[in-house]
């Protein structure tokens, strides 16, 4: 197993622009839904609207489960293909509006965007996720040839909150 810390982990994280956040329905269906995130004080953020399906999950089942994919290439020979690296975590989700933001996270999620009450689609809100637990890793902290060594590539660490940089 790879010898990785939580701050190695939550670079990771804050390094990527994607993710997959596992959730459960009202009526007990699986759902995954793809977003854009951004890294904030032990906190990881996305928004959606409250009107869209991922909204109403999360406020069914706060209990989510997070996926955050890492391409990883060899270099010079970019048509060899290598799986992603993986970091699984389970989170609890909370739907904050937009207007309750703190500043930093309101600037890299909205990038100047004004703020409508929205219409049909329905009000932005943001998603804030608490990660819990460890977080379950697949190719962090492992170059792409000990990626091979699947033993050697998985990692597993304690879930903390980030030193503030």
């Amino acid at each position: 197993m790879v010898d990785i810390t939580s701050e190695t982990v939550w670079q990771a994280i804050a390094n990527e622009n994607f993710l997959v956040v596992g959730m459960v329905s009202a009526r007990g269906e699986a759902r995954t839904a793809g977003v854009m995130h951004h890294v904030d004080d032990g906190l990881i953020w996305f928004t959606t609207n409250d009107r869209e399906w991922k909204a109403r999950h999360i406020a069914a089942n706060p209990s989510v489960s997070v996926t955050v994919p890492i391409a990883k290439r060899v270099p010079f020979v970019p048509w060899v293909r290598v799986p992603a690296a993986t970091i699984t975590f389970a989170a609890t989700a909370e739907i904050v509006p937009v207007a309750d933001l703190p500043p930093t996270v309101g600037r890299a999620l909205l990038h100047g965007l004004e703020v409508t009450d929205g219409g049909e689609r329905g009000a932005l809100v943001a998603v804030a996720l608490r990660p819990h637990g460890d977080f379950v890793t697949y190719g962090i902290g492992v170059s792409v040839l000990g990626m091979r060594d699947t033993e050697h590539a998985r990692g597993r660490v304690p879930v903390a909150t980030p030193v503030a940089a």
